[in-house]
């Protein structure tokens, strides 16, 4: 049915969509100045774990006691405040001193949780429902409606040219909100308690216990895949492929990623993502991992199946499944960051940089992460065998610098918040160790490879505009070249645009993959 003779009202209905989404984001911004916060002294002894820090911080915090802080920022200040006057009175004496990088941070977000008082507190289940479930349901309903509006099939409608979608002010401002969450997530949680707080009735169903940060971003990161995913489901329902993959990474963020480790946290087991593995699970070998799965008694046989799957997987799942299928069965079919990009990164797929100097960049960067995490992980597992004896202290900086250059700002800041403006792939392109690994055995061992008919190519560019990985797919097939690059993730979506039906993934024989010819050495190289 085409939208001349719909009988469905369906710009009303989408426009409708749009206002709901705007309604409920615009609430959800919005909960970080409401409510207040009001510390007892017996919100202290409980947020404040350790005796002597208690007996350090008292002096310093007790004036805030039965205060009533109208916004978190001056009540965050004041802990701060409280614990540089410890800090300092301790002086060169470390053993008197609140470390600022880890236990600072936690009592000052389990102090900012606990203090929470007025309207958000109240009211959280009111507040998630008039935030991120209205938002939810506006997206739903802004994508729904095109299944009666327009015919399946990619059209010519101008989207990408739109400031929100083009690299304009739409998109800048986005890419700004998305940077600051993850600076507020990772370094300065204290500041987003009222989010987290949104995030407890859901907790409350699941575990049994208040939402950390961490629950908080799982909850919204899988609603976002499966919101977008819905609309990945309708905007390239022509492809059976598109809709079985999208499914897909719906199916396996929900239940791997978020469901599961919260049925085996209720159950007291170590808890995990299932899909997830080293070196993309950089921290799998330290050494508070490893002492849960196998040195503390408490895990028993699930943690060694854990500790044994997390291994296997890496180690004979990645090669012999890449070799059959290539790096799709895990970057386009199963990975959470590669979902996030195929779903709520697809309407910036075009902004994918497709020049030389960026294929370079692309391919120092990513195999450097990936010799990085290797280094890091030896040294991490030779101080663990050693008892800490090699290489003491160092390993701990050398891990705390891996997960803030590339598990915080590489991957988080920079992976999903530069999607507005460099294309959703931006991490998994540039810096991802994982998809580095299953890039080299997908270059020189697998069977799969993108086959072209280029005879019936009529050079329209769908297929470079639309590869998110910034291949130049029309060059290949023009050339009459199968695509076996390293990067590619076979999300394949330049078949799926293809009006010519050029292009077709395929799992063959390893003979006759690669054809080269001189001319082409650069481009297959």
């Amino acid at each position: 049915m085409t939208a001349s003779h719909s009988t469905v009202p369906t710009v009303p209905l989408r426009l409708a969509g749009f206002g709901l989404f705007l309604v409920g984001f615009t609430i959800f911004v919005l909960t970080l100045t409401l409510g207040q916060f009001k510390l007892t002294p017996q919100i202290f002894e409980q947020a404040v774990s350790k005796p002597e820090h208690r007996q350090w911080l008292r002096p310093h915090i007790r004036d805030m006691f039965g205060v009533t802080y109208d916004t978190q920022v001056p009540f965050v200040a004041d802990i701060d405040a409280a614990i540089v006057k410890v800090n300092t009175a301790a002086g060169n004496d470390w053993q008197k001193k609140i470390n600022t990088d880890y236990e600072a941070k936690d009592y000052k977000l389990s102090l900012a949780r606990a203090s929470s008082a007025g309207l958000i507190a109240g009211n959280k289940l009111l507040f998630f429902l008039l935030s991120i479930v209205l938002a939810a349901a506006g997206g739903l309903l802004y994508s729904l409606p095109k299944l009666s509006e327009e015919l399946p099939g990619i059209k010519n409608n101008g989207v990408f040219t739109e400031p929100a979608t083009s690299g304009g002010w739409i998109g800048i401002a986005f890419a700004l909100f998305l940077i600051l969450f993850y600076v507020f997530l990772y370094k300065a949680p204290e500041y987003i308690t009222n989010w987290i707080a949104l995030a407890d009735p859901a907790s409350m169903v699941l575990n049994g216990h208040a939402a950390d940060r961490w629950f908080f971003y799982g909850l919204l990161y899988t609603t976002i895949i499966l919101v977008m995913g819905v609309r990945m489901l309708v905007k390239y329902r022509h492809s059976s492929y598109q809709t079985v993959r999208t499914l897909s990474v719906m199916f396996f963020q929900t239940a791997f990623a978020f469901l599961i480790p919260q049925i085996m946290s209720v159950l007291g087991q170590p808890s995990m993502d299932l899909k997830n593995m080293w070196p993309l699970d950089y921290s799998f070998f330290f050494s508070y991992r490893l002492d849960t799965l196998i040195g503390s008694g408490q895990s028993g046989g699930i943690g060694l199946f854990l500790l044994g799957w997390g291994i296997v997987l890496f180690a004979v799942g990645v090669p012999v499944l890449t070799y059959f299928f290539g790096k799709r069965w895990y970057c386009s079919w199963v990975c959470g960051c590669g979902g996030l990009a195929e779903t709520l990164g697809d309407p910036y797929r075009q902004l994918s940089d497709k020049s030389l100097t960026a294929w370079r960049i692309e391919r120092w960067l990513v195999h450097g992460v990936l010799v990085f995490a290797v280094v890091m992980t030896a040294i991490t597992l030779t101080n663990y065998l050693s008892n800490g004896k090699l290489l003491g202290d160092y390993t701990w900086r050398v891990q705390e610098a891996y997960g803030f250059y590339i598990g915080f700002i590489f991957a988080g800041a920079i992976g999903t918040g530069f999607y507005p403006v460099m294309g959703s792939r931006v991490w998994c392109r540039f810096g991802c160790p994982l998809a580095a690994y299953l890039g080299l055995v997908q270059r020189f061992k697998s069977r799969f490879r993108i086959t072209v008919n280029g005879g019936q190519c009529i050079s329209c560019g769908n297929c470079s505009t639309y590869c998110e990985m910034g291949i130049d797919v029309r060059a290949y097939a023009q050339r009459g070249e199968n695509i076996v690059r390293s990067s590619c993730v076979g999300c394949g979506i330049c078949a799926a645009v293809c009006p010519r039906g050029v292009l077709a993934l395929e799992n063959g024989p390893e003979e006759g993959r690669i054809i080269f010819k001189s001319s082409d050495v650069k481009i297959l190289s």
